[in-house]
């Protein structure tokens, strides 16, 4: 073999040596491209997931008296899931509740036991969106326990000498009970009317009445303290519970996340739970 041809061969080795070397070279910092890449793309995912801000300060509900047990149960599950917030409640009559808001009194939510309630609030441009309906509530006759005075339809509340007390007719109950009176065409003189479905239920409790006509839940809520009796023209006055976020909300954000918990189906199987019906 000449010189010629061994340094020609020799020429050739270098240059497949070097070109494999800027090949490697090449792959490596294609692949470490790559890597880094893959790295930040890593980190704007994770970036982009993050939760929503942390929810904090006091949830201020106006809701009507009947669903006090149900918003009591879901208002201690809200403060578990979001540790920094806390619910603070206003139950009472829909109405004396609607007249409180529109005149100004800070809140955050309200949850009415009519729509009829609720178009006060709405009317006067006090709520943030459209109101929604949650839950039904139907009515129930409340004796004493034992129903000593053989109380078995809404006729019988007519009986003379019988103690009955009803719901003003302001209030959702009480308006429930005069449609359902006024269908079957009785008259029915209580000995009192009172503010709220409550204040109607306690009145069986402590012996002072002999009968009242609340809601289901209100019923089951007393357990042994009341005794219960269904009748017929119930369900032809049936009260749908509307719930709204209000528009000078103090604290929208917390406010909306409770609203979301009372529609779930966590917050729908406690309300179901204590005798509301599906909306």
């Amino acid at each position: 073999m000449t010189r010629s041809v061994r340094r020609t061969r020799r020429m050739l080795q270098l240059a497949g040596a070097g070109a494999a070397a800027v090949i490697a070279l090449s792959a490596c910092s294609s692949s470490s491209d790559s890597t880094d890449s893959s790295k930040s793309t890593d980190s704007s995912h994770f970036s982009g997931t993050s939760t929503s801000p942390k929810l904090s300060g006091t949830v201020t509900v106006f809701a009507a008296a009947s669903l006090k047990e149900s918003f009591t149960a879901l208002g201690k599950e809200f403060e578990k899931q979001h540790q920094g917030a806390k619910v603070s409640f206003n139950f009472g009559g829909s109405d004396t509740l609607a007249a409180n808001i529109t005149s100004g009194a800070p809140a955050d939510v309200f949850a009415a036991a009519s729509p009829r309630t609720m178009a006060v609030v709405t009317d006067a441009k006090d709520t943030a969106g459209t109101p929604v309906t949650f839950v039904r509530n139907q009515l129930e006759i409340a004796t004493v326990p034992g129903n000593p005075h053989k109380v078995s339809s809404l006729k019988d509340l007519t009986k003379a000498g019988l103690k009955v007390v009803l719901c003003d007719r302001t209030v959702p109950c009480g308006a429930a009970t005069q449609k359902a009176l006024d269908a079957s065409r009785l008259k029915l003189t209580p000995v009192s009317y009172e503010q709220d479905v409550k204040g109607a239920l306690t009145k069986v409790e402590l012996k002072e009445a002999d009968a009242a006509v609340v809601y289901k839940t209100d019923v089951r809520a007393a357990g042994d303290k009341v005794e219960g009796v269904e009748f017929p023209e119930s369900a032809g006055a049936v009260n749908d519970y509307p719930i709204a976020l209000l528009k000078n909300a103090p604290n929208a954000e917390a406010a909306k996340a409770f609203i979301a918990l009372v529609r779930s189906a966590e917050g729908q199987k406690v309300l179901s739970e204590a005798g509301f019906l599906k909306p």
